[in-house]
């Protein structure tokens, strides 16, 4: 019987596998290394969709993730970390455009929204990009697409879970004895007894793996966000244009990204991680070439985090067999799955059989 979890690492989804077995009656213990949202949590475009996602039940998972975002924010009060604004995207080149139509065409023949806008229809939507970043037509709108706080999402779950927590103490080892887990030890020297442990460590998620004697193949990357001072831009949803992407990030401030950006990281002899300034430079004037009325905006923040993202780039999800009380919930786009994939992994904790949902995202496929 299942009494006493224990739940590692505090970003989405140990937050969302936290207050779900919570929400069932487990007494959990959600503990980190160093504070809620300090990982990549709070370093995340948070963009939330199923776009260009594959094989096809990868893509159901995310439909299912969004589904339970929007239903969580309908279900709260006041909730304010979820924006269903929809997204923009457009293509610059004739190989671009091609792989454009080809993703708009297998979302549709998925049943997921898309259509197509002119340059007058997506102006009407954004009436402050620079008409002439746009092409006439083909620019393809995902209306239920969107993005969310994930601190503010994260403060949420915690605070309703009612869980012990545990900030700012690493955990150095894990108990496990006839073919169980038993405990988790933590740098404090603290032994935490566990009936169930649940791995939502993120981009550690290998090494805590190993201390349980599991092998979990990681190939993490680093992602640099660029977010700038307050603006008055009318910028309400997801864009992602040919040289920059870009959604707003509250109080008037906007968050900057391109996959070239994070090629600029740099690590200095120290360890010390930050980004070229030149390349963040030039991600900033792409955004103005997009949006001339953010001209004299300031850069308030350079974040840069690492996205956790398993051996072949899909969810691990679910329980090891070698190891049956001994979880995971890791992937890529936490943002957008967090809610449901964390609930169907906390479900099963306390022994429902989701194998259908699981099974194309099970650890034994490595």
């Amino acid at each position: 019987m299942v009494e006493q979890v224990v739940v590692i690492g505090a970003g989405v989804y140990g937050a969302a596998v936290t207050a779900e077995l919570a929400r069932r009656g487990a007494r959990v213990t959600v503990v980190d290394a160093g504070a809620p949202s300090d990982g990549t949590s709070g370093a995340t475009f948070s963009w939330t969709n199923s776009n260009d996602k594959a094989p096809r039940p990868y893509h159901d998972l995310n439909v299912a993730g969004m589904e339970a975002h929007r239903k969580l924010a309908s279900e709260v009060p006041g909730s304010d970390w979820y924006h269903e604004g929809g997204n923009l995207d457009w293509a610059a080149d004739d190989s671009a455009r091609e792989k454009l139509r080809r993703n708009v065409e297998t979302r549709k023949s998925y049943g997921y929204e898309v259509r197509w806008l002119t340059r007058e229809e997506a102006l009407r939507l954004e009436p402050d990009i620079n008409p002439d970043e746009l092409p006439a037509d083909e620019i393809a709108y995902y209306p239920t697409e969107g993005w969310i706080e994930p601190t503010r999402l994260i403060g949420h779950l915690l605070s309703t879970a009612g869980a012990e927590q545990i900030w700012h103490d690493a955990v150095t080892g894990i108990e496990v004895t006839d073919g169980k887990v038993r405990s988790v030890q933590l740098a404090s020297g603290r032994k935490l007894p566990a009936d169930a442990v649940v791995n939502c460590a993120g981009p550690r998620a290998g090494d805590i793996a190993q201390l349980a004697g599991l092998n979990l193949p990681m190939q993490n990357t680093r992602g640099v966000l660029i977010y700038t001072s307050p603006v008055a831009v009318a910028v309400t949803r997801v864009i992602h244009a040919p040289h920059v992407h870009l959604r707003p990030d509250g109080a008037g401030r906007l968050l900057l990204h391109t996959h070239d950006v994070d090629d600029a990281v740099q690590v200095s002899p120290t360890g010390e991680i930050s980004a070229d300034p030149a390349a963040v430079e030039k991600v900033i004037e792409a955004g103005i070439s997009l949006y001339p009325g953010i001209r004299g905006a300031t850069v308030e923040s350079v974040r840069v985090g690492e996205r956790p993202i398993p051996g072949d780039g899909l969810p691990v999800l679910g329980r090891a067999p070698e190891l049956p009380n001994f979880h995971f919930a890791v992937s890529h786009s936490g943002a957008t799955l967090s809610l449901y994939a964390g609930g169907l992994v906390a479900a099963e904790v306390l022994g429902e059989d989701h194998s259908e949902e699981l099974a194309p995202f099970r650890f034994e496929r490595f």
